[in-house]
């Protein structure tokens, strides 16, 4: 089987996987839990995964074929996320003013690296054996994690839209005769 074949049925089905999982567990666990701590569980495990794009850059790892233009903004992008989540899970953590800020600049910085490294691994024309033992980066670790990138922005979005509603409540109750 052709291997561009074999790197687009891991990635799809890891995709998938990750959504199943997703949307029959994880979605409704951390619905009961409060949004604070559910965004922290989701946070947290970037401060992990995203170092290991650096491996992009690490000589033997990869191919020396793998074009330094898709490696290094993808091993730069994914450190500055892992950096912006140990900030935004010690904000969370701390439950500072700041945490939901530093939550949403961690989410549209890593949702916006991971699809600027697809694009440019597709701009790029890279063949999947260029990634060398870092093809299960793509294959396997991105995939969940872009799904935890959409579950905090569910996350954030729906507390906007509780915080909404009960602004509207409260204007109804004040409007409501007694």
């Amino acid at each position: 089987m052709d291997v561009k074949i074999i790197f687009g049925i891991s990635v799809l089905f890891s995709l998938t996987s990750s959504a199943i999982i997703a949307a029959l567990y994880v979605w409704p666990w951390l619905q009961r839990k409060d949004r604070n701590t559910a965004l922290t569980l989701l946070v947290a495990p970037h401060m992990f995964l995203r170092f290991l794009g650096l491996s992009f850059l690490v000589p033997g790892v990869v191919s020396p074929l793998l074009s330094h233009s898709f490696a290094a903004p993808a091993a730069y992008g994914d450190f500055i996320a892992a950096l912006l989540a140990i900030l935004a899970t010690v904000a969370l953590k701390r439950r500072a003013s700041s945490a939901m800020g530093a939550v949403w600049v961690f989410n549209l910085w890593g949702t916006a690296d991971l699809f600027f490294a697809f694009y440019s691994a597709a701009r790029a024309g890279l063949h999947p054996g260029m990634f060398g033992a870092a093809f299960y980066i793509p294959t396997a670790i991105v995939p969940p994690v872009l799904m935890t990138h959409i579950l905090i922005f569910r996350l954030l979005l729906g507390g906007q839209r509780e915080r909404r509603a009960s602004r509207l409540q409260v204007s109804l109750d004040a409007n409501s005769p007694v």
